[in-house]
């Protein structure tokens, strides 16, 4: 492969340095921004690749509020990824200082820098399948959610990290309609799981497991269907829509649907006895009467809880060759992470 200058911000973050690991494992020379350049504490496991890899690894200081601020590091790039955004579903106290301003501006910046280059030809934009639907309940109708779908229901109010993705996502595609000089691939991954190249645990993504292994939700769980995807597998197809010349569009990628009982259900079954893991499944009617005590409103209870979900996957399939990880190996390979770095 032709040895390539790509960007990817938000480059310490869990599915970025997946990409960035794939990047440098292939010889492309890899910049990354992160919000502190001092902090490299957060970024040392990037070195330690750059140093066992033929890639080059480079750091730039960025601020996804600040306009500008992406410019000299976009500036000389052939691919840009972007996959900084804020993902955190609960806990928020101003959806629009937390989530729906910094995609949506951090998006525009890094678009405006893209925009003032010579150099960009493509740009790989992380979105989700949150952009694609809001509640399980849109469901009703439909076989299968598909990248023809956009979230018409989520708001500030209502799904509010569901919202931030989507008008993040339509900002993208509005800026890229005004331009000719670079193409942009959005990709929408389903709930992110699977072994961290870091010891954080501050992503969604791998609290949830640490939760479960940790007896949080020993005494049950409510009955949330989810779409669900190995992060290794996210940044494969990350990597290949960058270099895949008839990558358009949006892409829908998902292994598969599983629950929080059915995530239970597999730890349980690769680690017998092992863990406090739940057995029982919440009552709708007791999950509606005590969901703001847990983090949930009343309306996500109504329209979500007990409620089929279903993804089609096929056009990542065709155009991007994906092959997905199954549920039970993702489990695995994250457990054994998470312990062997002292995490559970």
């Amino acid at each position: 492969m032709k040895k390539h200058t790509l960007l990817v911000t938000g480059g310490t973050g869990y599915l970025a340095s997946w990409i960035i690991k794939g990047l440098l494992e292939e010889g492309h020379d890899v910049r990354i921004t992160v919000r502190n350049k001092n902090n490299s504490k957060k970024y040392q496991h990037l070195l330690k690749i750059e140093s066992e890899t033929a890639g080059r690894l480079s750091v730039f200081e960025a601020d996804l509020l600040k306009e500008g601020s992406f410019d000299q590091a976009v500036s000389g790039c052939d691919i840009v990824f972007h996959t900084a955004s804020p993902f955190f579903i609960a806990g928020i106290k101003n959806a629009n200082d937390d989530l729906i301003k910094p995609a949506k501006e951090g998006t525009r910046n890094v678009l405006n820098a893209v925009n003032k280059s010579t150099s960009v030809e493509r740009v790989v934009l992380t979105s989700s399948v949150a952009a694609i639907y809001g509640d399980n309940c849109e469901m009703r109708g439909k076989a299968a959610f598909s990248e023809a779908d956009w979230n018409e229901t989520s708001s500030a109010s209502h799904q509010p990290y569901s919202f931030s993705k989507t008008v993040a996502e339509r900002e993208a595609w509005e800026m890229c309609k005004k331009q000719k000089k670079w193409s942009l691939v959005t990709i929408n991954p389903s709930f992110l799981l699977g072994p961290s190249l870091t010891t954080r645990k501050d992503s969604t993504s791998i609290s949830t497991v640490v939760d479960f292994l940790s007896g949080k939700y020993k005494t049950g769980v409510p009955a949330l269907t989810m779409g669900y995807i190995d992060v290794r597998d996210v940044a494969k197809a990350e990597i290949a829509a960058a270099f895949t010349e008839k990558a358009h569009g949006r892409y829908l990628i998902s292994a598969g649907e599983t629950s929080l009982s059915g995530i239970s259900a597999t730890l349980e079954k690769c680690f017998p006895g092992q863990y406090p893991l739940p057995k029982r499944i919440v009552p709708k009617a007791l999950f509606w009467l005590i969901a703001p005590m847990v983090g949930y409103s009343r309306k996500v209870v109504s329209r979500n809880a007990g409620l089929p979900l279903k993804f089609d996957n096929r056009k990542s399939i065709t155009d991007l060759g994906m092959t997905y990880r199954n549920l039970e190996t993702t489990l695995i390979d994250q457990k054994e992470q998470l312990e062997r770095d002292g995490l559970i």
